[in-house]
């Protein structure tokens, strides 16, 4: 009898994806101006300060992922995805480089950040070089027009939901100007969903699937943003620096009306939170409040509930059999990181 094989484990997914997404992303990024070319090299971790090679972990590759899985989710070869993956990823590091700056981060993924490597000028120039380098890679790929405008319209609500971001910092954390979890959501979407959603949807439609089918993996990829963002939020918080990358309470000496922030501030428990959250250094007590009043627990059961609603608008969609499996395991794993 013939053994069945065991299907590929999510990081096999991603590391797959990666693996066949790579050439061209570096293709890609060779025709910049070299000095730019080195600094988005910097930051998928191709490269030191200066140029020397170097295997530095980079990310996930998630958004290359789900671009792939987009294309053989349409029945199409996970190639026909490549165009896709390639803008999404170079968004997706334009966006990172950006947001660096914004937030004042001066490490990611263990390493000075661009803009602390280079400085701020040139990581805002090189950030800029990603997004025209993806514009142009869509404009000149297959179904270039309508590609670009699924892009241009992910990116537009990429750059609401950071700007919703910034903005609720200032507001206050209690009263009628307070940020409701209805408006972390929204934020969420547009921040980290909007490109989940766009990178998904870019692969269907390069592979072939119709407008129905593609907008369904849109919306899952939205899902499954807001619930990344969630599980970023309880990682910022209580996350190992070693296996995250960043510093741990980041998000609260910025101020960040993260979900279990929300959570926890709607808490009778929560006695004394908005005092803590105004004192910078007084970080690891508000997160240890935080925690009691219920903000982890309520971060992590928002999150599978939105994983739960991106499961079932993929369970209703007419999808190649093999790419939905990946894509399912490929949810429960990003929701399910260590802790």
């Amino acid at each position: 009898m013939t053994a069945v094989e065991a299907p590929p484990s999510a990081p096999e997914v991603l590391a797959r994806c990666r693996e066949l997404v790579r050439p061209a992303l570096r293709d890609a990024v060779g025709r910049l101006h070299p000095w730019v070319a080195e600094m988005a090299g910097y930051s998928f971790g191709w490269c030191e300060v200066g140029g020397a090679p170097v295997a530095a972990p980079g990310g996930k590759g998630v958004r290359q992922a789900l671009a792939v899985l987009g294309a053989e989710a349409a029945g199409a070869d996970g190639r026909a995805g490549i165009p896709a993956a390639v803008a999404v990823e170079l968004v997706h590091a334009f966006s990172l480089l950006h947001d660096d700056i914004m937030d004042g981060d001066p490490t990611r993924r263990r390493r000075p950040t661009v803009w602390k490597a280079y400085g701020t000028g040139p990581a805002v120039l090189a950030g800029d070089a990603l997004f025209a380098l993806a514009v142009e890679t869509l404009a000149t790929g297959p179904q270039g027009a309508g590609a670009v405008r699924l892009l241009s319209a992910a990116l537009a609500d990429l750059v609401r939901g950071q700007a919703d971001d910034l903005v609720f910092a200032t507001r206050p954390c209690t009263g009628p100007q307070r940020v409701t979890p209805e408006e972390y959501r929204a934020m969420a979407e547009g921040k980290t969903g909007a490109l989940l959603g766009c990178a998904a949807a870019l692969g269907a439609v390069l592979g072939g699937a119709d407008e129905t089918t593609a907008g369904t993996l849109d919306r899952a990829g939205r899902h499954l943003g807001v619930a990344f963002q969630l599980v970023d939020d309880v990682l910022g918080l209580w996350g190992d620096p070693a296996v995250t990358g960043k510093p741990v309470g980041g998000d609260l000496r910025e101020r960040k009306k993260t979900y279990p922030v929300l959570a926890a501030l709607a808490s009778p428990a929560a006695h004394g939170l908005p005092e803590l959250l105004d004192a910078p250094g007084r970080a690891e007590e508000a997160a240890a409040l935080i925690e009691a009043a219920g903000g982890r627990t309520a971060a992590l059961a928002e999150a599978r509930a939105h994983t739960a609603a991106a499961r079932t608008l993929l369970a209703r969609a007419p999808l190649a059999a093999g790419a939905a499996g990946d894509l399912f395991r490929l949810l429960d794993h990003l929701v399910d990181r260590r802790l």
